[in-house]
């Protein structure tokens, strides 16, 4: 079931800003996964040994687990202004 706002989309409402962030989690998880096993595939295909590899996978990993704590844990949406 996809995810539905309970009223037209207003950008000031917490409903829609939550809604919009977990939407860009989503998009920054599987940007993730398709460009890791984009590189996996290509480092295998090319029997390559690429050091920068790993590096950029666990920098990636850092950022989107901080990502998903920030939307999934820590952001209060409130009303703006109250």
């Amino acid at each position: 079931m996809p995810p539905r706002l309970s009223s037209p989309p207003d950008p000031q409402s917490p409903e829609y800003r939550s809604l919009r962030d977990k939407i860009n989690f989503a998009v920054h998880v599987g940007l993730f996964a398709a460009v890791n096993s984009g590189i996996a595939f290509f480092a295998r295909l090319l029997q390559a040994d690429w050091p920068w590899r790993s590096w950029l996978l666990l920098a990636w990993l850092f950022i989107l687990i901080a990502h998903g704590l920030y939307v999934l844990g820590f952001a209060r949406y409130s009303k703006l202004g109250q």
